[in-house]
């Protein structure tokens, strides 16, 4: 007997819809699964290896966890999420030595801080944006996304007259796949890192040799570097790192040109 054909029609509509709510949980399981941040360190000034998967993930969003590795050209960028004395410090560092930076800020930083803000910017440093309040941003809605770095970019403009940002780091480096899609979609480019260290106990009484000693140690071309500016240890490397990184042939670029260097090699 032959069908109708809005009965088949119905039927296989049936079907689909079925078929699709199967697949779609598992895309947005697969979207939303958290990932935490990690590689091998750096030695004898080779690449790091932040493994395949981590690889893969970033190249498909448009992020960055370091610059061309056959540059000798490295990244400064700092975490900024309170102030404890020793950005001022940091910021003379820079000026003096001609470095640029970008420091990764939280909303609390900028009204508790304003000022050294302003002379982040003043002094030709990019902000960039640490969401406003430093929630692990894998667990938050899609909304609740959004606005972490839409409030951040709102208190941005208001305190300092700066749009907005372009550049964001997540919180401990907790992140989905859904995160950097729905960063790309707003503007965003995220930032990880390929040289790190534990640097961000604000009463740390450990000497200026320790960070210099790691930043030394895992220097290498393309270094993306994250510090913490609470630590007075990496405040008091700061300038003999900077000396020693050009001593042996490096410059310091800015993630504009990191960014930028990457669209035009394409």
């Amino acid at each position: 007997m032959r069908k109708h054909p809005l009965l088949a029609l119905t039927l296989y509509a049936i079907i689909f819809v079925l078929a699709f709510s199967l697949v779609m949980p598992n895309v947005a399981e697969a979207n939303s699964k958290a990932y935490h941040w990690g590689f091998s360190k750096s030695k004898d000034e080779l690449p790091v290896d932040v493994g395949a998967e981590f690889e893969t993930i970033l190249k498909e969003h448009g992020a960055f966890y370091s610059g061309n590795q056959h540059k000798k050209i490295i990244y400064l960028t700092f975490d900024s999420g309170f102030e404890n004395g020793h950005t001022e410090s940091i910021l003379d560092t820079l000026k003096e030595e001609n470095v640029p930076a970008t420091f990764f800020l939280t909303g609390h930083y900028l009204t508790s801080a304003t000022d050294l803000v302003k002379r982040m910017i003043d002094e030709g440093h990019i902000i960039g944006n640490h969401s406003y309040g430093h929630p692990d941003m894998s667990k938050l809605s899609e909304e609740e996304l959004i606005n972490e770095w839409k409030k951040f970019d709102k208190t941005l403009k208001e305190l300092t007259g700066l749009k907005r940002t372009y550049y964001v780091r997540p919180p401990k480096g907790i992140f989905s796949k859904r995160d950097l899609t729905v960063g790309n979609k707003l503007g965003y480019t995220h930032i990880f890192w390929d040289t790190a260290f534990v640097d961000w106990h604000e009463d740390s009484s450990v000497g200026w040799d320790y960070a210099y000693n790691e930043l030394m140690t895992q220097l290498h071309p393309g270094a993306l570097i994250l510090l913490h500016t609470v630590a007075k240890h990496n405040a008091d490397a700061l300038p003999k790192f900077i000396k020693a990184a050009k001593e042996k042939g490096y410059s310091f670029g800015t993630l504009d040109d990191l960014v930028m260097g990457d669209i035009l090699e394409y």
